[in-house]
Order: C-alpha cells, then structure tokens, then sequence
C-alpha cells in the first residue's frame, strides 16, 4: 500500500479519490465502519480509496504531558487499511500549523487542492480546524462549492453501548483482553524491535524479546499469555510480563515476552506481541525460587489457554 505525506505532492494516479477522514487510532468496528463506507463508494466511481489518519495525534499536540494512549502504530494502520482494500494511507501531521488552520481553510487546501478528492467520509462526531470549528455539515457546505461530497457514518454500537477507543483503552486498563478484542476484532498488540536487556530472564531459564512499549497505552501490569509474530511471519505462544519487574531493582518499565519452545536470537527486529489472556497481576517475589515457580504456573496456565487458538 502506498503511504502518502500531507506535506508533498499526491500522484497524479491517486488525485480525484474518496478518502475516509478520522484518527482511526485501533481501527475498530466504528472505525471500520467508516472506511468501509469509503472504499465502496470509492468502487462505484471507479476511484481511488485512501484513509487519512492523523500522526502524531491530536492530542500529543495538545497535551504532550498525557501519558501513552495508541492503540496503533502507523504501520500497524496502513496494513490494517490496506487489508480493508484501500489503495493509499495519507499521513496528516498534526502541527501548530494545521491546529491554527481554520475550517474553510483546511477543506479548500487539504482536501481540494492539495488532493484533489471527490468525496470525504466521517464518522459523525469528526471536527477538524482551528477550535474545532469543522464538522461533517462544514466540510459539506464548503465542500459543495468545490465539487467535494461529503458523507457521514453513524456510530457502531454492540450491548454496551457505543464501540470508542475510549472503551477498548478502559477494557485494556482492566486487563480484560476479551473486550477489547470483540471491539478491535482481533487482539491488542504491541510491535516494536527486540533490544538487549540484563539477561536475567536467560539466566532463570526464560528468556524473553524485551520491547519498549513507546506511545502505546500500557495495559494492566500483569502476566498475559500472548502470541507473537516473528520477523519471517510465523506465529509463536508465549506467555508475558508487561511492567516495571518490582522483584528486581531498579525498576525498569517494559513488555518481556517469552515464547516457548524458541530458542533463536532476535535482537534488533522487530515483532508484534499479542494480547490474549490476562493471568494475574505484576507481584513482588521474596526469592528468585518463588518467581521461577510462579514462572512455570503461569507458563502452564498460558499454554493451556492458547492451545485453542
């Protein structure tokens, strides 16, 4: 799929396309929702379909003290966007320009004249401009002036209630994998490269791929039994500690997933380590013999749990 760059020209082949407009931070059933309407609107024009997401996130420029929340990285969206058929990503990075742009203003040059786009669609909560002065009804007057359609896609509800970010984040704080797996339609999963830790967990007998959790949202300190997606595409069980390892001093904040029956170097590459089953919360262990023991509970109680994937 290719990636475009709000900041350089657009392809002539991909000018005049319908894009779906949104954060689309998880890209969950809502969100799926709103792309979906996109690329098959995109198909009956026999035009290009291309998803719009914001990088950094708003509100990363609005609050850059708030602690981690993305679901997704970029790469992880523009494979998720590409397996939904869109034809191209467009990046819109979220600046002090682009907050102060007005809303009129931000329709004629991003969407008009900078895409080219024939079509536009939103969720119907979606703002954009200068105090969020743009709504689905703004970018649709001033569209129209322009030859520019706009469309909105109502909420995606289930028996709670409306499907948000904002719920899969709580489910996800609450450790509860299950829920916020039923929202994104597949598990939450972290992808980063594998970095050189201490090498105790080699030194116990369990080795683990230590990750840097970045700007994701941190999920319940815990142990999870996860997968992981190897750099070669195949996928291993394992079961992983996600905190600060309160047994060992100093502490130290990270995903350490350990697979079993794995014994490759994976330094430096990168994987994605999914989120499956919480199994307990993080604890402080007296002696290393009691973590090892726990270790070999938790690493029988994952195996048990993944074997029906």
């Amino acid at each position: 799929m290719i990636r475009l760059d709000n900041r350089l020209p657009v392809p002539d082949s991909l000018r005049g396309a319908v894009l779906a407009l949104g954060n689309f931070d998880g890209f969950h059933l809502g969100h799926q929702a709103v792309v979906g309407e996109a690329i098959r609107w995109a198909r009956e024009l026999g035009r290009p379909a291309i998803v719009a997401t914001f990088d950094p996130h708003p509100i990363r420029h609005f609050k850059p003290d708030a602690a981690p929340f993305r679901l997704t990285t970029l790469g992880q969206r523009q494979e998720l966007f590409a397996a939904a058929g869109a034809d191209a990503m467009l990046v819109l990075h979220f600046d002090a320009a682009m907050a102060a742009m007005p809303a009129q203003q931000w329709v004629e040059e991003m969407l008009v004249r900078h895409m080219g786009a024939v079509g536009v669609v939103t969720g119907e909560d979606f703002t954009f401009g200068r105090a969020r002065g743009g709504n689905p009804q703004v970018l649709r007057e001033i569209g129209a002036a322009h030859g520019l359609e706009g469309r909105t896609v109502g909420p995606v509800s289930d028996g709670e209630g409306i499907i948000s970010s904002s719920r899969i984040r709580e489910a996800l704080k609450r450790g509860d994998c299950q829920a916020a797996a039923e929202l994104l339609t597949r598990p939450f999963a972290i992808r980063g490269r594998v970095q050189h830790g201490d090498k105790l967990g080699r030194t116990i007998g369990y080795p683990t791929a230590n990750l840097d959790m970045a700007t994701y949202l941190r999920p319940l300190y815990g142990i999870y039994a996860v997968t992981g997606r190897m750099p070669d595409g195949s996928v291993l069980h394992g079961a992983a500690n996600i905190g600060i390892r309160p047994t060992f001093d100093p502490p130290k904040e990270l995903l350490e997933p350990h697979f079993f029956d794995f014994a490759g170097d994976l330094y430096g590459q990168e994987i994605e380590v999914a989120f499956h089953h919480f199994l307990r919360p993080e604890a402080k262990f007296d002696s290393l013999d009691a973590l090892i023991e726990q270790m070999d509970r938790d690493c029988v109680r994952a195996r048990e749990l993944l074997a029906a994937l």
